[in-house]
């Protein structure tokens, strides 16, 4: 282990915190905030800023970057960005338990969205905006902005890329890593800007508009009123944002290829397809099963869009409770809690891609089964799979499983009942936030233990990181020489 790098990279990440900082400080100068509000925020920045400082005094003499340095590094960046970035809800007693300021602010930066507050409105603007900006930092990557922002750890720092972008695989836009994610956060903050205007323009005040433009870029979903998108009632607030979390869910590397014109192969796209025909899907057979529940045709379509493009995105938005809906349509809900959107997004889940692949492995197993002889080419994209990949994404499965069952039998020591236990770790796995029974939309996560809230920071943490730098990290033979 290149302990050096390791360091030297956290050193100069810990100092952007510290330079992010500042802008839940000028909104709290902005809305004339109390004192002790400035300190909370200016105190943590500067302590970050010397801490990173003196880290990075000492640049390594060994710059060799394995893809194990990438992954600690992404693990340690981000255990560390959460506990630093809930301290100043601690300080200024918005959220007095440093437990529930990491659960909430791990939330944030994974772009997961599950909340322990019953009240957010009771939080300062300046509390509320780093809420929420945690979104917009976590979306695209804590990692990727450092590479877009200081090139001079552009070498070897694929392994960082690869350890923190979601997905099966990874690929640069352009040759340079650098300027690859440049360009991502270029299509990003741009993205965001035009959902922040559309939603003003719908009568949303601009503080309001930036906080939910926020949560839609990074598919993170915390809301700044009690019920979410609710109390807005606004039709066409509900599908600017429904519409909004559908596009970040979209790779993209997709959205940059549409972008330069290259059209064609963005129609050629297996996963987008699959994409919007399980949206499409999901769509008609929940509008199906409410159709007796809703007297106005029209409003049981955009809840059930609006659900629905949450869910799959792991947004965590509301216009309804659907844990009050039928049976059925709960299920179909949790089933799309583990599909997620496309890789390469901002959302979290399985990932369209690696379901498809799942689908196709299984169709091909059947096939050689019956057919013993036959010779059976697994296709994506038009392409034959290599071995590696679908290794790869079979070997997830296993591990996504396994950690999956360890978290759902500890949490179910806490939690009151069955659907509450399993649905919280799906919701918290998946980075989506609301889940179902006592954690629901219409509840918060705030009635569970102090250890079970620990616990799912940490599965929010390694469902946004795709559990491998998490479990590395923790791995002693990772520091064995």
């Amino acid at each position: 282990m290149n302990v050096s790098i390791v360091r030297y990279v956290v050193a100069r990440l810990l100092q952007i915190e510290a330079a992010l900082m500042i802008f839940p400080l000028a909104v709290s100068l902005l809305y004339r905030e109390s004192w002790n509000y400035l300190f909370s925020f200016l105190s943590v920045m500067i302590f970050l800023a010397v801490l990173g400082q003196l880290l990075s005094l000492k640049k390594p003499e060994n710059k060799r970057m394995t893809a194990r340095e990438g992954f600690v590094i992404v693990a340690i960046s981000w255990i560390l960005f959460s506990f630093f970035g809930s301290l100043p809800f601690v300080i200024n007693s918005d959220i007095p338990s440093f437990v529930d300021a990491f659960f909430e602010t791990s939330s944030g930066f994974t772009t997961t969205g599950a909340s322990i507050l019953d009240d957010v409105e009771s939080l300062s603007h300046s509390s509320l905006f780093w809420r929420s900006f945690t979104h917009l930092v976590g979306g695209m990557g804590i990692l990727v902005f450092a590479l877009a922002v200081l090139p001079q750890i552009d070498s070897q720092s694929v392994n960082i890329m690869k350890a923190e972008t979601p997905g099966p695989t990874f690929g640069k836009l352009v040759s340079k890593l650098s300027s690859s994610a440049r360009i991502l956060y270029l299509i990003y903050l741009s993205m965001t800007a035009i959902v922040t205007i559309l939603l003003w323009i719908g009568g949303m005040d601009l503080f309001d508009s930036l906080l939910h433009a926020f949560g839609v870029a990074g598919t993170g979903g915390f809301g700044i009123k009690n019920g979410s998108i609710t109390p807005y009632e606004n039709a066409y607030v509900e599908w600017v944002i429904g519409i909004g979390m559908l596009a970040f869910g979209i790779n993209f590397n997709m959205i940059y290829l549409l972008l330069v014109g290259n059209i064609k192969q963005v129609f050629k796209s297996e996963e987008l397809k699959w994409y919007f025909l399980i949206v499409l899907g999901a769509v008609g057979l929940i509008c199906i099963n409410l159709i007796g529940y809703y007297d106005s045709i029209s409003k049981l379509i955009r809840d059930v869009f609006f659900t629905v493009s949450s869910v799959i995105t792991t947004t965590g938005f509301t216009t309804a409770d659907f844990g009050s809906w039928p049976l059925f349509s709960q299920m179909v809900i949790l089933l799309l809690m583990f599909f997620g959107a496309c890789a390469g997004s901002t959302a979290g889940g399985l990932k369209i891609s690696r379901v498809v692949v799942y689908v196709k492995i299984l169709v091909a197993e059947i096939k050689r089964v019956a057919q013993p002889n036959r010779i059976v080419v697994v296709q994506y994209d038009q392409k034959p799979l290599g071995t590696n990949t679908k290794h790869g994404v079979a070997n997830y499965l296993i591990i996504y499983s396994v950690v999956f069952a360890a978290v759902f039998m500890l949490i179910s020591l806490d939690a009151p009942d069955f659907l509450s236990a399993f649905s919280a770790v799906a919701a918290t796995f998946n980075n989506i936030g609301p889940a179902l029974g006592a954690v629901g939309p219409a509840y918060s996560y705030s009635k569970l233990h102090d250890y079970s809230k620990i616990l799912l920071s940490f599965t929010m943490l390694a469902g946004r990181l795709e559990i491998f730098p998490i479990l590395i990290l923790f791995a002693p033979r990772t520091w064995k020489k």
